[in-house]
């Protein structure tokens, strides 16, 4: 479904599909939802955004590529250095990047994550291929064009955020209006309930900012079919199953993170809410090589969060940022 330069875009059929999969009444309210998420009168920038993704080159991509670390759309040879210039210019104007990389028509965006890192983590316990995926917290969609090279039918990305919705669109101008794949300006609370409709769910970096996880998880397996697979990435702590970090200020100057558990006290919460076959894939801090400043991304980053003189701690003293995924079934 194709709007004015600038306007959110939708990949063709995604509503008739939604509607299809058992989610009519989801699909009925969506282009109503979605209004309502990128009104200028909430977000003050989003003309400013708007115009710069309208102002974007117009370039034909030559090639496409989904499976590569760095997302790639077009090649050098397909746009001339005036194009390339502009479209330089065009996409500074989004900053910042949180995820990444992309190459775009031989520009390479090099964003604060370098989250092919994150995706060769998660990969292999990823059986996406023919599946419907749901991408909670998605940011800028990096991850759900990766879903799509690894061969989802069809991925929905959702993220409050409307910067991260509008750089998503930048990309959406030079790809083929029927891949499937979308991201939405919502939260996952603006989700029905019990949805029901996805045979995967992915939640990345979002659950240490829910002040109630356990109804994180539950909402999470509400969006999942009967057997549909969670993928669950997030910050935790070593220990045992008794063990949570429930920072009293800031946590790597953060200030909207609640409940950091150790990976055992996460498998209880799944299980808790009713998850099955739950499984550790991965276990790792997080480095400055993961995660830093660019001139993409020109704020602080994880440097400026760890302590100088020990960074195995935080700016507060807390554990350095450890990330674990688990995936787990939906009953």
């Amino acid at each position: 479904m194709k709007d004015a330069p600038g306007q959110l875009q939708l990949s063709e059929g995604l509503l008739a599909e939604l509607a299809g999969a058992g989610m009519e009444a989801w699909a009925r309210r969506l282009p109503a939802d979605i209004e309502a998420r990128m009104d200028p009168a909430r977000y003050g920038n989003l003309p400013r955004w708007r115009a710069a993704v309208a102002g974007l080159p117009e370039l034909r991509p030559s090639t496409i590529g989904l499976d590569c670390d760095a997302v790639r759309i077009g090649s050098a040879g397909d746009a001339d250095d005036e194009a390339r210039a502009r479209l330089r210019e065009g996409l500074m104007a989004l900053h910042p990047w949180r995820k990444g990389p992309f190459s775009l028509f031989g520009l390479m965006l090099d964003a604060e994550w370098r989250s092919s890192l994150k995706w060769n983590r998660i990969a292999p316990a990823l059986q996406v291929a023919g599946e419907r995926v749901l991408d909670v917290g998605c940011g800028n969609g990096y991850y759900a064009l990766r879903l799509l090279g690894q061969g989802a039918a069809r991925v929905v990305g959702i993220d409050p955020t409307p910067l991260f919705v509008m750089q998503f669109q930048a990309l959406r101008r030079w790809l083929p209006a029927e891949l499937p794949v979308d991201v939405l300006p919502l939260a996952l609370e603006d989700l029905p309930e019990d949805l029901g409709g996805f045979d995967t769910v992915l939640s990345m970096g979002v659950l240490y900012h829910r002040r109630s996880p356990l109804d994180h998880l539950l909402a999470l397996r509400g969006c999942l079919r009967r057997g549909g697979r969670l993928l669950l990435e997030t910050l935790v702590v070593e220990g045992d199953a008794d063990t949570c970090l429930f920072p009293p200020g800031r946590y790597a100057k953060m200030r909207n993170t609640w409940f950091l558990p150790s990976v055992p006290m996460l498998e209880r919460w799944l299980q808790r809410c009713g998850f099955g076959e739950v499984e550790r894939v991965d276990t790792s801090i997080t480095t400055t090589e993961e995660q830093r400043r660019t001139e993409w991304m020109q704020f602080e980053s994880l440097a400026d969060f760890l302590d100088p003189e020990d960074p195995a701690r935080t700016i507060e003293g807390h554990p350095a940022p450890r990330r674990a995924v688990l995936v787990a079934r939906a009953p």
